[in-house]
This record gives C-alpha cells, structure tokens and sequence, in this order.
C-alpha cells in the first residue's frame, strides 16, 4: 500500500510538470481520496469538464477552433470575436486563451475597451457624440484643445489679481489672461518722477507763473469794465432876460434880485440897476 502511495505521488509530480508546459489538463489539483484528486484550476485554453476524478489530464479539456476561454475554472468556452470589415481590421487572430484583438483604421477608435466597434475620431475643436458615434463643433463658449475630447468652456477669470482676460478664447483654445494696459502708464511713470526732481519744479513754476499772469489778465478786464466813464462839463447857462410884463409876480422878482446885487460892487450895482429899468414897463 505504501509503495502503491508513492508510485502515484510520482505520477501525479510528473503530470503536474508536463501538464504546466502543456495545453491539456488540469494546472493546480488536490488530492480528496487515496485514488482522486480534485482540479482547482485548468490550464490555459481548457475548461472544466469534471473537478475530481482520477486522471488529472482527464478533468479538463482544450476549447475547439474559434472558441477560447481565459477562465481556469469555467466549464464553458466563449466564440471568438470577428473584426467586422470597413472601419475594423484583424490586429491579432484568436486564440484558445485569448480572444481576437481588432483595430480602428485612421481617422476612426475603438469604441469600448474590448474595440468591438469604431467611431468616428474627433480632433481640435470637435467633441464626440456617443449615440451617433460621430463628432460635432465645440458649442459657442467652448474649446477642445486634444484629439477626441469633451469641450470645456472658456475661463471666466483669471488666477494672478493683476491679471485681466485679454484675449476671448476660440473652438481650440482657451481665454488668456495678461496684465491690462490700463495699468502701463502707472508703472513707466514712477521711476520718471524720481529720476528727474529738476524738471518737476520747473513744470510747477513754469504752471504756477501761467496761473498768476492768467488770474492779472482777470482782474485788469474786470477793473476796466467797471471804469465809468468821463462826462463832459456842464457849460454854465446865462440867466435868460425875463421880458417884461405887467404882472405883479415880474415885479416881485425884480425886487427880490435886487438886495443881492448891493453886496457886489459898484459897478455891478449900475449893471443891475440898468437891467431892473429894462424890467420896468414902458
């Protein structure tokens, strides 16, 4: 019985080795009676056919033309994928533990990992439709810069806060941001006033001198304006003779006149008195 034991551990060492460098058969077994053993796992290309019995080679099988499996514990194998014509070609044939491996020709991709379709391949400034398998313009307000991508939309801001958007972005490129030109100006002028303090005074007395004469040139019109004018001399008026007449009222001024004139001279006194008998009537 001993010997017997031996004799099929021997075996068992042996169909272990070969069956690992061969297709057929099972990989990895365990031994569940002194005459079975139980397969936990087939070589590749294989599928179950029974897990114990006594012939390890036995319990699994290689899968038949245009089937393969990549599971060591299935006990069915699947149909190799065929690369449909057109878009697709034939990267690598079927085998019994791996599938066919198809591929897109140019201008087209895979559609899912296992490329069992294509679709159209987007470029620059296109986004891919996944129901109509084709590609479509990026929508207004958006860019895709890389080959078959989704469309992002533009940046509305900037990062850096001196920063502004100075160019709207377009189908394959984004917004840029760059330093305003407002803010230009500012920079060139403070590294002017400090390297020429002389020039600086000059310009406020030269602006400062114009301010003054401006402010005399104002006062002199308004002087001038208000000015009033020369008004020529009153020529002195003669005392007009009164005709005479028979009214008492010619006499009573003549009287009046008449003590006024006493305090003249003589000669003024004659000069009345001729002029009051001129006076009287005839």
């Amino acid at each position: 019985m001993h010997l017997f034991l031996e004799v099929l551990c021997i075996s068992m060492l042996t169909r272990c080795c070969l069956s690992s460098t061969g297709e057929r058969g099972c990989q990895q077994w365990t031994t569940s009676a002194p005459s079975d053993v139980c397969c936990e796992r087939c070589n590749p290309g294989n599928r179950l056919v029974t897990r114990c019995g006594p012939d390890p080679e036995k319990l699994c099988v290689p899968c038949r033309n245009e089937t393969y499996t990549t599971d060591g514990t299935s006990h069915t194998c699947l149909r190799c994928t065929q690369c449909v014509g057109g878009a697709q070609f034939l990267k690598k044939a079927c085998t019994k533990s791996k599938d066919t491996e198809c591929d897109c020709r140019a201008g087209f991709r895979c559609g899912d990992d296992h490329c069992s379709f294509c679709v159209e391949e987007c470029g620059k400034g296109q986004e891919p439709l996944p129901a109509a398998r084709s590609c479509r313009n990026c929508p207004d307000g958006t860019f895709n810069d890389k080959i078959h991508e989704k469309c992002k939309s533009w940046r509305t801001s900037c990062l850096h806060p001196n920063e502004h958007i100075v160019a709207v972005g377009d189908a394959v490129s984004d917004s840029k941001c760059g330093i305003a030109n407002i803010e230009t100006p500012e920079v060139n002028t403070l590294p002017s006033t400090q390297a020429d303090p002389e020039g600086l005074v000059w310009a406020i007395s030269a602006s400062f001198g114009v301010f003054i004469i401006l402010i005399i040139l104002f006062l002199v019109i308004i002087i001038t304006k208000k000015k009033p004018e020369k008004t020529a001399p009153k020529e002195p008026t003669l005392n007009e003779p009164i005709p005479p007449t028979d009214e008492p009222r010619s006499l009573v001024v003549t009287s009046f006149h008449h003590p006024q004139q006493e305090q003249g001279s003589s000669s003024e006194i004659l000069c009345s008195q001729d002029f009051e008998t001129k006076l009287l009537p005839v």
